[in-house]
Parts: C-alpha cells; sequence; structure tokens
C-alpha cells in the first residue's frame, strides 16, 4: 500500500513527508469538545476531519493511536481565565451537578457523531480524570522556573519563556506586538502580564469544580489538560496534533510553550488544522450565537434551514472542500451537496446491474491511483471526490452502452467505491433516511427492547435481533455506552 503521504505541518507553514515518529502506532491527538451544549456544524468539521485522517492512515497500512479529549472542566468563559466554568454555568442555570451536565452532553456528542459515521477515537480521556497528572506538570513547569504562583493561582510566565523560545512560532504572533497591544491592561489582574495564562486557578468559594493541589484548592486551566493528556497517551514527542483553526492561538500556542517547559522538547511533530465553517463569511460558533445544531439539521428545524438534510449530507457537505478551506454555509450549498451525493450513491446501485463485455475501453486503474495521490496529498478529500463522480460517469455511460467494462472493471470499481466512498470517506447510502429520520426512531426503538431484553438476561431474544438486523445490512455494535448501528 502506498504511503507517500504529504501533510501541510502549520508549525512550519509548509508541506512536509509523513515519516512516523516510531514503528509501534502513529500517535495522533485532537481537541475535542467541551461538552456544555449540543454540538453545531462547527463540531462536525473537525470531527470529521481528523475522522478522514484517521481512516485513511489505518487504511494504507498504519496502527493509530487516536486520543481526543474531553473538556469537562477548567474552560472559563471567552476563553479567558477569569469568570465562570462554562459547564458550571450551564449546572446552575439547569440545577444540575456539573458532571451531570457534561455526561449529557456527551451523550449527545456521541449519538450525533456516530450518526455522521465519526469512528471513535482509541481513547477518549476527560480533563477532570486525569487532575492529577496535571498537577504533575505543573510542578514541572514550576521548577523549570517558566511559572509563578499569586494568591494560589499558577501562572505561565510567557515574556520570561520568549526569551529562549519563540512565543508565537506556531501561530506566527509577535511578542513584541502582544506587549505592545497590551501594556495598558497591565494592573487589572494578578498576572504579570495579561497574556500569561493560567496553569492552575484557586478556587472561588461559589466555584463547585475543585481539587487539592500543593498551591490551593482549586481547578486546572483549560490549556493544561491537553499537554497533560498527550504526554500521558502518546508520550513526550508524538507525531500529530489537530484541532480547528480557531486553537491555533492561543490554546495550541500555550500548549508548545507548557510542553517545552516541563519536558524540554518540543511536543509534536505535525500540527494539522482544520478551517472554519463561516455564515455570510462570519465564523459559526456558539459564542456568536450564529451556529445551526446538528439535530437542526436533521430535523429541519431552523429558520435558516428549508427542509432536514440527512447525517451523510452534512458529511458529503464538510469533505467537499479541503479541509483546510474555509467552508460557507448556505441552504442552497447544502441541498447541492444531497443531489451530489444521491448522484454518488446512484452510481453504485447502477453498477450493479450492468452486464460486462469481452474487452473495455476505460481505465480504472488510472482512477485507483488518482484516488491514492490526492488522498496522499495532504488528505485532497474533494479531489477525490471528483474521481468518484468521474467513475459513475463511466459507469452511466456503460450502462447507456456508450462505453464498456469487464469483470474485472467492474469489481475494480466496486473495490474503488469500498475504498474511498465507504472505508476512507466514510459515507454510507443514506436513502434509508428518506430526509425524516424515521429509521432513527424506529432503530432507538428496537435497540431499547434489545436492552431490556439484554437486562432481563433474554440473550437469546437480545441475539435474534441483532441477527436479524444484520440480515438486513444493519450492523449493531455493543459499547460502554450502549449499543451504536451502522448501515453497511
Amino acid at each position: 500500500m502506498d504511503k507517500n503521504i504529504v501533510v501541510f505541518n502549520t508549525l512550519t507553514r509548509k508541506k512536509e513527508k509523513f515519516e512516523p515518529l516510531n514503528s509501534a502506532f502513529v500517535g495522533m491527538y485532537v481537541c475535542g469538545p467541551t461538552v456544555y451544549g449540543d454540538p453545531h456544524l462547527g463540531h462536525a468539521r473537525p470531527a470529521i476531519t481528523f475522522d478522514l485522517i484517521f481512516r485513511y492512515l489505518k487504511h494504507v497500512g498504519y496502527k493509530v493511536r487516536y486520543v481526543r479529549n474531553i473538556t469537562d472542566v477548567g474552560h472559563l468563559e471567552n476563553d479567558a481565565d477569569e469568570g465562570e466554568d462554562k459547564i458550571e454555568k450551564k449546572a446552575r442555570l439547569e440545577q444540575l451537578e456539573p458532571m451531570e451536565v457534561a455526561q449529557y452532553y456527551l451523550d449527545r456528542y456521541h449519538k450525533f457523531m456516530d450518526r455522521l459515521n465519526v469512528l471513535r477515537p482509541s481513547i477518549e480521556p476527560r480533563a477532570s480524570g486525569h487532575i492529577i497528572e496535571q498537577v504533575e506538570m505543573v510542578k514541572k513547569i514550576i521548577k523549570s522556573g517558566y511559572a509563578y504562583e499569586v494568591n494560589g493561582s499558577i501562572y505561565f510566565d510567557v515574556e520570561k519563556y520568549n526569551k529562549k523560545n519563540n512565543y508565537g512560532k506556531l501561530s506566527g504572533r509577535v511578542l513584541e506586538d502582544l506587549l505592545a497591544n497590551t501594556r495598558d491592561l497591565e494592573g487589572q489582574d494578578e498576572k504579570k502580564n495579561p497574556f500569561d495564562f493560567a496553569l492552575w486557578k484557586k478556587a472561588s468559594p461559589e466555584h463547585i469544580m475543585h481539587w487539592s493541589s500543593p498551591w490551593s484548592e482549586g481547578f486546572p486551566g483549560w490549556h493544561l489538560e491537553c499537554s497533560a493528556m498527550s504526554t500521558k497517551y502518546l508520550g513526550e514527542y508524538f507525531d500529530i496534533h489537530g484541532g480547528g483553526m480557531d486553537l491555533l492561538f492561543p490554546h495550541h500556542e500555550c500548549e508548545i510553550a507548557q510542553s517545552v517547559a516541563a519536558n524540554g522538547k518540543e511536543p509534536v511533530k505535525y500540527w494539522l488544522h482544520n478551517n472554519m465553517i463561516t455564515i455570510n463569511g462570519q465564523k459559526m460558533g456558539k459564542s456568536l450565537g450564529n451556529f445551526i445544531t446538528l439535530e437542526e439539521f436533521f430535523t429541519g428545524n431552523h429558520k435558516s434551514l428549508s427542509q432536514a438534510f440527512s447525517p451523510m449530507t452534512i458529511r458529503f457537505f464538510i469533505l467537499q472542500a479541503h479541509y483546510r478551506s474555509t467552508v460557507d454555509f448556505s441552504n442552497e450549498a447544502l441541498q447541492a451537496a444531497e443531489k451530489g451525493l444521491k448522484k454518488l450513491m446512484q452510481g453504485i446501485v447502477t453498477l450493479n446491474k450492468i452486464k460486462p463485455s469481452a474487452n473495455s475501453d476505460v481505465n480504472i486503474i488510472k482512477l485507483q491511483h488518482d484516488c491514492y495521490d490526492a488522498m496522499n496529498d495532504d488528505f485532497n478529500s474533494p479531489i477525490v471526490i471528483s474521481n468518484l463522480f468521474e467513475a459513475v460517469r463511466i459507469i452511466n455511460s456503460a450502462n447507456d452502452g456508450k462505453e464498456k467494462l469487464t469483470i474485472k472493471d467492474i469489481e475494480s470499481l466496486k473495490k474503488l467505491f469500498n475504498d474511498f466512498a465507504y472505508d476512507i470517506l466514510g459515507l454510507r447510502d443514506d436513502s434509508l433516511y428518506s430526509g425524516n429520520n424515521s429509521i432513527d426512531g424506529l432503530m432507538e426503538l428496537i435497540l431499547s427492547l434489545r436492552k431490556n431484553a439484554k437486562e432481563n438476561k433474554d440473550f437469546s431474544t437480545s441475539d435474534k435481533i441483532r441477527d436479524e438486523l444484520l440480515k438486513i445490512g444493519i450492523t449493531l455494535k455493543d459499547t460502554k455506552d450502549g449499543a451504536v448501528w451502522k448501515v453497511e
């Protein structure tokens, strides 16, 4: 299998040949969601982007350890070091425990990612479950001389760090410019400089989530969790760190500084960032109030939508653009994606009806090579899709008697779609949804009946439900969070 993959490294701002650090596994860490609200289209893009990369690396033969974190503590309002924790704020409003809020929205996130056919990561650690690792990392940063304590809170000394290192190397920010633009804010809080960031915050009396530490009863800063958890599961230096472009500064910049201060080395070889989804040129997100949740897309219950759109239409819409390009949302663009996906899936159906000829006048092998070349060129999904549409053109032409396909051609085309449309792009035939999600309700009922059967130790009924679903092309997989299903 061709492994001549080239990736665009945000750190060096150029394309580089992908060469894993060791033969045991490719280490990939991706910043996951802060679980305090329903996932929206902006959450779907990084999930689908790095699912594509995960799928392709596995397809070409790599063993991948994919770690995607869950932020359930320490992410304060407006990505700052002051204000209320986003999950605590939601808990107060809904009169729940913070972990109830986190669990509810994590379950919702998993549900919608499953419907988008996003594979689960190898490891999905929570920030609240790794307090010990974060405290130990803070100790190492203090020992290295790049942190200071104020009233029980610990801050990273960016200016001191920058004297020997380059703070801003990932984002291209220059510390002198940050100094010039923020000097007038000095003295308004306890930090030496406004751009210093919290490693550990002393909890105020009303703060619900807090833990013991050598400095205070408090909680970790938002940036710290990714450095601590990536180090724990992937080592001090690993292959790929991914996330949205909006995390490049300050989050990922701070991650580099923390890791260098604690471990004495750069944490990541290749930094990959997906670009934003925009509405009328503006980033889609909760903070701007212009987001549309995935549930609203799937039901059509939003003023900007003329209809419901299936999960695969959303996935196809995102994959039609290269992950480093912006995607501007419109109802018309989604309708075009829906039409294109139907054309692609209909081509696969037509392929099964074609009668083979004794000879051929097409070159299917070139299409396969072109698809691999596209994926090897920084995971260029739109070029893969264009090649799949060329395959559909050939299929339709052969079906009309204008071109000839041998048995070998037909089998090669089936493999092309199986490898690239299904396995790598993660698409599936969503015609079962019929735009009204009726199968979802039916499957929820079936899974509920199966769950009841298992709880009553009626394993024969439980197994029969699974086996009968398999006969009609629906596979079940039991996980610790419950059964998940997909159409094969």
